[in-house]
């Protein structure tokens, strides 16, 4: 579910706050509605269902306990498919809090908001509705990968998608920053599909496999007798490559030596290979990728500051699947059918207690480690549907993500960690400081500091 499909409800007795909360929304949301007094509820969603519900917790003049909306949550909790609900308040304090969590709440905001934090919170539960949508893996329904290959409708994955179009048709270098497992080497290919030389080669290097000692040889060829066992002449990948694109994949495990003949390769555009006297003109367009942190790359013990200038005129950044978790459902849906396809094996939905540890998990493999555990799943499994063991985790053994799954595209500062830390700690002993104070590692004066601080 993206913003352009949802609806949100904003429920507060407020005109102004509700004009302002729906002015800002409606960028994002395809349709907004205000209420001002939950008697008029029942009769709205008669002939409505939202995804999303602003809810304030005091309608009446004085009432600061946060009652009234309480028995509103209670009633839109009890829809045969309830939305998300955050609540809003502009007297918020920590039983209250802890006592809305209880109640159903996904997030809850004090007022004035930040616009920035109701965006996200909006967003994410976007993200929440989505994760809990059944899923039933049939070929008919799994999700079919776009023409570039890359799953996935996060804000995230829209907004990459958006950059291979403006990036791809142009002859800039591009370098693709992700950790290992998220597709660099899908993005790469989407570049090329995007580019003027989509019709002609696109020849992937894994530049991590190749021993130091033949480098130079595999990418720019050599002539017969220019080393033992050079019998004949042969093209390095730079020429096969001619014409259209070379990705070299994993670039930041070159030696300095080799990054010093790949940059001049670049800047004259030439190749001379091994055993040859004279160069010879290449004609293509280079896609690098690295598992490399962003601020090791200009470590110049690592990286040459002057190859890196050469190869990064264009960054993408691909996220980790944990900061796009709203895209697992989809994912699931899409690798479930492809290998129940490719072995001739039923369609089978997934239990819904296997499908919440599915969810929640951080995926450290990212994509990779997720389509790795559909085919485990699809091969093994042997119950009329998937459980949690047919993907080689458990509950117990999945690792969750730092912060929940479900606040994807969340920024990810640490004064957010350390918030969502406190509202779990909260949440857990019931809003008992002293207990959430040992729980957390700190004193109850630091505690009572950090919830003034944050707001809770």
């Amino acid at each position: 579910m993206s913003g352009k499909q949802a609806n949100v409800l904003i429920l507060d007795d407020d005109a102004d706050v509700a004009l302002a909360a729906r002015m800002l929304l409606r960028r994002h949301v395809a349709q907004v509605a205000t209420l001002d007094h939950p008697g008029q509820l029942p009769a709205w969603l008669a002939s409505n269902r939202p995804d999303v519900v602003l809810l304030d917790l005091n309608f009446s003049a004085g009432r600061t306990d946060g009652g009234e909306g309480m028995q509103v949550l209670a009633q839109l909790r009890a829809l045969p498919n309830p939305p998300d609900i955050i609540a809003m308040t502009a007297y918020a304090d920590v039983p209250l809090a802890v006592a809305a969590m209880q109640g159903g709440v996904s997030d809850f905001l004090t007022k004035p908001w930040d616009n920035v934090r109701l965006v996200h919170a909006v967003e994410a539960a976007f993200a929440r509705q989505a994760l809990r949508q059944p899923i039933h893996a049939k070929a008919s329904d799994a999700a079919p990968a776009d023409a570039d290959g890359l799953l996935g409708n996060s804000t995230a994955m829209a907004a990459l998608r958006d950059m291979i179009a403006s990036v791809g048709p142009t002859e800039a270098n591009v370098m693709i920053l992700g950790e290992n497992g998220v597709g660099k080497e899908l993005v790469a290919r989407a570049v090329h599909r995007a580019s003027h030389r989509a019709s002609r080669q696109f020849l992937a290097v894994d530049m991590g496999s190749l021993p130091e000692a033949t480098l130079e040889s595999e990418l720019f060829g050599h002539r017969r007798g220019a080393f033992t066992d050079a019998r004949n002449d042969r093209a390095g990948r730079f020429q096969a490559a001619c014409g259209g694109t070379l990705f070299l994949d994993e670039v930041s495990n070159m030696p300095l030596t080799a990054q010093a003949k790949l940059l001049t390769v670049l800047e004259r555009r030439q190749v001379t290979p091994l055993g040859a006297d004279t160069p010879e003109g290449v004609d293509v367009r280079v896609i690098s990728a690295t598992n490399l942190e962003e601020d090791r790359l200009h470590d110049v013990a690592l990286f040459r500051t002057d190859l890196l200038f050469r190869l990064n005129t264009i960054i993408l950044r691909v996220p980790p699947l944990r900061e796009r978790a709203g895209d697992i459902p989809d994912l699931l849906r899409h690798y479930l059918a492809h290998y129940e396809h490719q072995y001739s094996k039923p369609a089978r939905a997934i239990a819904a207690t296997a499908f919440d540890v599915l969810c929640s998990n951080a995926w450290p493999g990212n994509v990779r480690s997720l389509r790795h555990a559909c085919e485990r799943a699809v091969i093994l499994g042997r119950e009329n549907v998937y459980t949690i063991a047919d993907f080689g985790i458990s509950a117990k053994t999945a690792v969750p993500a730092l912060s929940s799954p479900l606040t994807i595209d969340v920024p990810r500062e640490l004064g957010t960690l350390e918030r969502a830390a406190i509202a779990a700690a909260l949440l857990e002993v019931k809003g008992n400081i002293s207990k959430a104070a040992k729980t957390l590692g700190v004193s109850r004066a630091a505690l009572y500091r950090k919830l003034d601080k944050h707001g809770l």
